[in-house]
């Protein structure tokens, strides 16, 4: 069964990664997320992951009485921030928290749990 994985980080930390050069703790941190993602390769659980650009550089599509409508950045101030997706294929929502927990032991942020909805999706 494959599931997202939604990785958030504060939009301090954020802000504070995007102003300057990474911290070695950051830097410590990504590299041993790489690790376990070669690992999982390895296993054939791995799908694909990747980082989000900054919410400041989105943008929102919305429906309104006069049609389509596109908004730049977030409405709101955030104070977390969808920073990156993970997609895993595993045996079973225990392995999907298994992983995630893994991830966020390495990682330090919560990590949200999502089944992607299939041909074999029996949630």
């Amino acid at each position: 069964m494959k599931y997202l994985l939604l990785g958030y980080t504060p939009a301090e930390a954020w802000d504070a990664a995007t102003a300057g050069a990474p911290s070695e703790e950051a830097l410590a941190a990504f590299a041993a997320y790489q690790e376990f993602e070669r690992e999982l390769i390895e296993t054939g659980e791995f799908v694909g992951s990747e980082g989000l650009g900054h919410p400041a550089v989105s943008t929102t599509v919305r429906r309104t009485p006069d049609g389509m409508v596109a908004t730049d950045g977030p409405f709101v101030e955030l104070k977390e921030v969808l920073a990156s997706f993970a997609v895993i294929d595993v045996a079973g929502h225990e392995r999907a928290v298994e992983i995630a927990s893994r991830i966020v032991e390495v990682m330090g942020e919560p990590i949200e749990i999502r089944p992607i909805m299939g041909e074999d999706f029996t949630a």
